[in-house]
């Protein structure tokens, strides 16, 4: 997502992780020639015992960080998430989730982030493919102060996890002293009793957006943040279904296999209500910066308040 007046939630991941590794020298942080990418320098010069360059080998880098794990290290894998979500899946999979190590996969630049470098860079599937995976908890922090509190949180927790982050400067959805993440829980944003809007990761401000507008116009939507996609929050869920009757998911993803998906599995088997997921759609997206694909597919905050009004509208008639 562009637009943002802060930094980077990558920049936030790595001031947060030399924090955490100077306090705990099991921290380590290893990467695939992606150094500059997720923004490691620093902790490079300020822990070099500590930091580990594989070069483009993603596929070694995670059978390494499994062995550092097996080792009493506690490793964190960074780079691009379009990488670590598809070459890597395998060893994802069997070296890291299967084998129950504690290493915790750190995708940066995700969703379309890398937009200008087109659909082979774009990574509109990782949430898809992480959460099918046993054993492996799914996060998406949504801004500077979640990024935070996430690697915090991360630095003392036990098991395989993969966090996706973006690459541009984001806008605050948070204040910094805010609690913000508590893993498996869902932030309620805005309360509401029309409709629930349900998003994640830097689509979260967009949506916060969103619930403005339609209150402009009498729509009081109900905004839940899910941070943590797997395990996800299955009371807020259901909570939002049976209390507002209708529920529209937001994501930088694949209309498939996503947020939307994980929304919609709970609510068909519990409590059925109208379901809209808005998300990407399934074909390869074009080039173009964050923020015009976000504009394009109506990700932004008018789009996607015009898109929950005609959803009401539906439902209603």
């Amino acid at each position: 997502m562009a637009g943002g007046t802060g930094k980077s939630c990558r920049h936030a991941f790595t001031e947060t992780l030399l924090e955490e590794a100077r306090k705990n020298p099991r921290i380590v942080a290893v990467t695939s020639d992606a150094k500059g990418s997720v923004t490691l320098g620093e902790f490079e010069r300020n822990l070099p015992g500590q930091f580990f360059e594989l070069g483009i080998a993603e596929q070694n880098t995670v059978g390494v960080s499994a062995g550092l794990a097996r080792s009493g290290k506690k490793p964190f894998v960074c780079g691009p998430a379009c990488f670590y979500s598809a070459r890597a899946i395998e060893q994802v999979k069997n070296d890291v989730a299967y084998a129950d190590n504690d290493v915790k996969i750190v995708g940066v630049s995700g969703g379309v982030s890398y937009g200008a470098l087109g659909s082979t860079h774009h990574s509109l599937h990782d949430v898809a493919f992480m959460r099918a995976i046993p054993n492996l908890a799914v996060i998406l922090p949504c801004d500077n102060a979640q990024t935070r509190a996430a690697t915090r949180f991360l630095s003392e927790h036990r098991g395989p996890v993969y966090m996706r982050l973006g690459r541009s400067p984001v806008p605050d959805v948070y204040a910094e002293a805010t609690s913000s993440f508590a893993f498996g829980k869902a932030n309620t944003l805005r309360e509401g009793e029309d409709c629930t809007i349900v998003a994640a990761g830097e689509a979260v401000f967009h949506a916060l957006q969103a619930t403005a507008i339609l209150e402009e116009s009498g729509v009081r939507a109900r905004l839940l943040d899910m941070p943590t996609v797997k395990p996800i929050d299955t009371q807020a869920v259901l909570a939002a279904a049976r209390e507002t009757g209708a529920i529209v998911t937001v994501e930088e993803h694949s209309v498939h296999g996503g947020l939307g998906s994980a929304i919609a599995e709970i609510v068909v088997q519990s409590c059925p209500v109208p379901v809209r997921i808005v998300a990407f759609p399934d074909e390869f997206m074009p080039a173009g910066s964050s923020a015009e694909l976000f504009d394009h597919y109506g990700l932004t905050g008018p789009k996607l308040a015009a898109t929950v009004r005609e959803f009401l509208q539906r439902v209603r008639s």
